[in-house]
């Protein structure tokens, strides 16, 4: 079966055989597919997308001569392992970059997975984003469950879709931020690359039905294909988040601030970096840990405990560095956690077994991990 690129999103899509064109599924763009025995018909001029926000994409690449249509591409080689050691030039973006940003908000509404904050978190993100750090509002995504577009709505197939868009294209120079708040959960690791035997995940809208998005599957979407110049933060509100990303390296601090870096790959050899990008992520907890949905850091209204403390670490002037995010973020919830051990906790795992009950005096400790150990109190702080 022959890939096709969609004349106006890119997505490379499934051509049935003898088919003369295909609709996309993301952004309903039909593209039609040249005769071989014809010169190559132009493609459509592209329309604005039902689905995804219109970020500007870089000129595609010329199709291989041996192509059938002018949308063919053939898929991208696996990112060389030798580029771990290609990245000691990324830590600072090139002018004109783009920025652009998926967040997601599951509040599992009518359900016994109830969460009462992660909606506020999206919102509270976005308006982060645009404010402070200046992303166009037609470069954000947000999916949640009050979206009445389906498309936008938190479902895995439409998660999966939306991380890839947030990588389509990506060059030198672009800043991706990815924002997940909901439940996160755990399931035994066979391959041997997880240090704890366990691989991470998030849990979709649908996930009982359809499944949940597996840590390694996150990697290979949203890591690897990184370019050089590019730089991708993950800021995942959710519980057992410590290494959702299946980062390389865990900055592991004690609560005086002092830190090393773990090393966290694989002893299978598999390659969990990037192809020459930057990627850093926060995360609510460590991997065995919990994280809060509360009202107590807050006062007003219910948030997911990591979100509110990193967008409070910001505002308060405490984000000049990702050690001083990372202090902040744990100060703020050590001190609420008498706080927190009243709150809806997070993790499926948590809920199943006790039966949605919440146990009392939760530990949740934001972690940091990264594709590469660096400075924490040096580096500057950037989106």
């Amino acid at each position: 079966m022959m890939l096709v690129n969609c004349s106006n999103c890119h997505t490379p899509l499934q051509l049935p055989p003898g088919a003369k064109s295909i609709r996309c599924a993301i952004c309903r763009a039909v593209t039609l597919i040249a005769d071989p025995r014809t010169n190559p018909a132009p493609p459509p001029p592209p329309r604005p997308s039902a689905y995804y926000p219109t970020a500007p994409a870089p000129p595609p690449p010329p199709p291989p001569a041996s192509a059938y249509n002018n949308h063919y591409y053939p898929p991208a080689p696996p990112p060389s392992p030798y580029n771990y050691h290609l990245t000691s030039g990324q830590n600072s973006l090139s002018q004109g970059g783009r920025k652009r940003a998926v967040i997601v908000g599951i509040s599992y509404k009518n359900t016994k997975n109830e969460l009462k904050g992660c909606i506020n978190d999206a919102k509270c993100m976005r308006f982060l984003l645009t404010n402070r750090f200046k992303f166009p509002q037609d470069s954000i995504l947000m999916l949640t469950d009050e979206e009445r577009d389906p498309y936008r709505i938190p479902t895995k197939h439409n998660i999966r879709m939306a991380m890839y868009w947030l990588v389509q294209g990506c060059q030198a120079g672009d800043s991706l931020v990815f924002h997940y708040s909901g439940h996160g959960s755990q399931q035994r690791n066979y391959t041997g690359d997880e240090v704890d035997g366990f691989d991470e995940t998030l849990c979709p809208l649908d996930f009982e039905t359809q499944g949940m998005i597996v840590d390694d599957e996150i990697n290979a979407t949203l890591v690897r294909p990184l370019p050089r110049g590019a730089k991708l933060h993950a800021i995942i509100d959710a519980c057992h988040s410590g290494t959702m990303l299946d980062l390389p390296f865990l900055c592991r601090m004690d609560r005086t601030g002092r830190y090393v870096w773990e090393d966290h790959r694989p002893q299978s050899g598999a390659w969990k970096g990037t192809n020459g990008g930057e990627v850093i992520s926060f995360s609510g907890c460590d991997d065995d840990q919990t994280s809060a949905d509360t009202d107590s850091l807050s006062k007003v209204t219910s948030t997911g405990a990591m979100t509110f403390s990193f967008i409070q670490a910001i505002e308060r002037g405490q984000g000049t560095t990702y050690g001083g995010i990372l202090n902040a973020m744990r100060s703020s919830i050590r001190s609420s956690d008498n706080d927190l051990g009243g709150g809806i906790v997070t993790s499926l795992l948590t809920m199943l077994v006790t039966g949605g009950s919440v146990g009392i005096g939760m530990r949740q400790e934001p972690q940091l991990t990264a594709t590469e150990p660096f400075d924490v109190y040096t580096k500057p702080f950037s989106l």
